[in-house]
């Protein structure tokens, strides 16, 4: 049982992992002795971040609005490394905006990162696996705010409830192909990115509703992840599974 998350031989990409939770996602599976392919448009932060792993890590550019990003990003890692095996899809953005102040750009924005580049990267993922004719496990990230909404983050929500939906649609069509794709539905995780906002008085009111009465540290998120991640999750396709202290089942 102490090898069941155990990912030796695989090769999980990472998207977003310049920082908060791609950065920690990368070091998570490195671990558990995954070599890594890491991919932001920072590259400065990545070959920062290759310097903490230990193992093999590849560090590629990658900007999922970018469809020909894209698709050079995946003829890198063929050339380099072949098809790989697990897809962490982590890349996303938010601009939080109330709904009467959102505009086409921000709106497109938001869902240019978030949903249409998550499915550029699956895609292009699941077709390398296909013509490989291999395995494989893809898990998005999504957020408990695409099953439930929040103030402010209309884009954020309507794009991340789209993810989820992908996955669903996904993990129906490739599980005879031996694709897994299932999908992990944080609550409110404190990273490097948001410490800031939720030291303020607004940021603390939302600790308040989470019935945990605590916000979810990054390191919250490993056991889902490997589970995911490795064979142990095996018999698990399109799953959507929330880690959020509870925040799902407040009383409405």
């Amino acid at each position: 049982m102490k090898d069941i998350f155990d990912l030796s031989g695989k090769t999980a990409i990472i998207t977003g992992a310049s920082s908060g939770l791609g950065k920690h996602f990368a070091k998570t599976l490195a671990s558990a002795g995954a070599n890594l392919v890491i991919c932001a448009r920072r590259v400065q932060n990545l070959e920062k971040l290759k310097k903490e792993i230990k193992g093999d890590v590849l560090v590629l550019p990658l900007d999922v609005t970018s469809e020909e990003s894209v698709l050079n990003f995946f003829s890198e890692v063929k050339n380099s490394i072949g098809s790989p095996d697990i897809l962490i899809n982590n890349a996303g953005t938010s601009d939080p905006k109330k709904f009467k102040d959102l505009d086409e750009e921000s709106w497109n924005y938001v869902l240019e990162t978030n949903l249409n580049g998550a499915y550029r990267v699956a895609k292009n993922f699941t077709d390398a696996l296909l013509e490989d004719k291999k395995s494989g496990s893809i898990v998005n990230i999504a957020s408990i705010l695409g099953l439930r909404v929040g103030l402010n983050l209309t884009s954020y929500a309507t794009a991340k409830a789209g993810l989820i939906q992908l996955t669903k649609s996904m993990a129906l069509e490739l599980a005879r192909s031996n694709i897994r794709v299932n999908a992990i539905a944080p609550g409110y995780i404190l990273t490097e990115i948001n410490d800031d906002f939720f030291a303020t008085e607004e940021g603390q009111s939302y600790i308040k509703n989470i019935p945990m009465n605590r916000l979810g540290l990054e390191s919250d998120l490993d056991g889902i992840l490997l589970l995911l991640s490795s064979d142990a999750s095996s018999f698990m396709t399109g799953s959507i599974i929330p880690v959020d202290g509870g925040h799902l089942i407040n009383p409405l």
